[in-house]
């Protein structure tokens, strides 16, 4: 490291469907990182996936060379899959968030949950459809027979809801599977489960807990959305209450699950996993991210403030946590 300030380069674009939901969320992490301590490196990465410093394109090695540490405010494909992840740890440049096996296994949202079944963690009944497999009009046909409808039809290698259709007939199946598709090669079939959604964030080795859990929060769904879509995450339409109207056995349960979850998927730093609470069902896990927004209508920022906690402390730590490894 420098002998004076730290060296951070704060990775944010990348060539994925979250791009500027990524340019959003480093932009909040450049504003926070506390000037006095650190010197900031903004390094964006286009559509195509070529990196950038100063509007001048780079090689990766170069756009890395003299930083201490790499603050990931990439999402979605590349970024939270384990494929930056690769390069950063080749170039041996320590960096925030999830490694490599941990990115990939919860980026893969059918392997995650097989994973976490194995834990004893409840998660939706599924079918998957592999584009890769041939034969798409019977495995459509055998995945809709399987699973009660509704049903939420999603890619299974995507995050902040992209490619999401729910379908309530075949014709509503088959036109959502199709959609999935076309963003990733297999596609994940859940039964579609009603209840309040919540989103709960942990943080590790924070104020004295090796992982400590935010308080959950409730997520409203304006009356027009069926569930927290792209729109509905990112245009401020949704009512995000935290802490949210849970009972405090429900509190303490998301709670639990949500470092449970973080755990069984082998994740690093922090992490933000979803739930449904059903009335007589219980709850049901539904996803783990774990690059979660940082933008100013991101939930983990939220959930931080409602601890007493701001951007700028938050990421303090992390980076602190990804230089302990170095």
């Amino acid at each position: 490291m420098s002998d004076t300030k730290i060296v951070v380069g704060v990775l944010r674009g990348g060539p994925s469907s979250e791009y500027e939901v990524s340019l959003k969320s480093g932009d909040a992490v450049l504003n926070n990182l506390h000037p006095s301590k650190f010197t900031v490196r903004d390094i964006l990465i286009d559509k195509d996936g070529v990196w950038h410093i100063g509007g001048a394109s780079r090689k990766p090695e170069q756009a890395l060379k003299g930083v201490d540490v790499v603050v990931n405010a990439l999402h979605g494909e590349y970024g939270e899959d384990g494929q930056v992840q690769r390069v950063l740890e080749h170039f041996r440049v320590p960096y925030t968030g999830s490694d490599v096996f941990g990115s990939a296994l919860a980026m893969n949202k059918v392997l995650a949950k097989r994973r976490l079944i194995t834990e004893g963690i409840k998660t939706p009944h599924h079918a998957v459809i592999r584009g890769d497999e041939g034969d798409i009009e019977r495995q459509t046909t055998e995945a809709f027979r399987s699973v009660s409808l509704p049903v939420i039809v999603k890619p299974a290698l995507l995050g902040s809801s992209v490619g999401i259709s729910i379908a309530r007939d075949f014709h509503e199946f088959e036109a959502s599977v199709r959609k999935a598709l076309s963003h990733s090669p297999v596609v994940l079939v859940e039964e579609f489960v009603k209840g309040r959604e919540a989103t709960v964030g942990v943080v590790e080795n924070f104020r004295g807990k090796e992982i400590y859990s935010l308080l959950p929060v409730e997520i409203r769904p304006p009356a027009n959305k069926d569930f927290f879509d792209y729109e509905a995450k990112y245009t401020g339409i949704s009512q995000e209450i935290c802490p949210g109207n849970f009972s405090p056995e429900e509190m303490q349960e998301l709670q639990r699950l949500a470092i449970a979850a973080h755990k069984a998927l082998g994740l690093r730093h922090y992490s933000r996993s979803d739930f449904i609470v059903t009335p007589t069902r219980g709850i049901f896990f539904l996803e783990t991210n774990t690059l979660p927004g940082l933008t100013a209508e991101s939930l983990m920022p939220k959930s931080l403030r409602a601890v007493g906690a701001e951007l700028p402390e938050f990421l303090d730590h992390i980076v602190t946590l990804a230089l302990e490894k170095r």
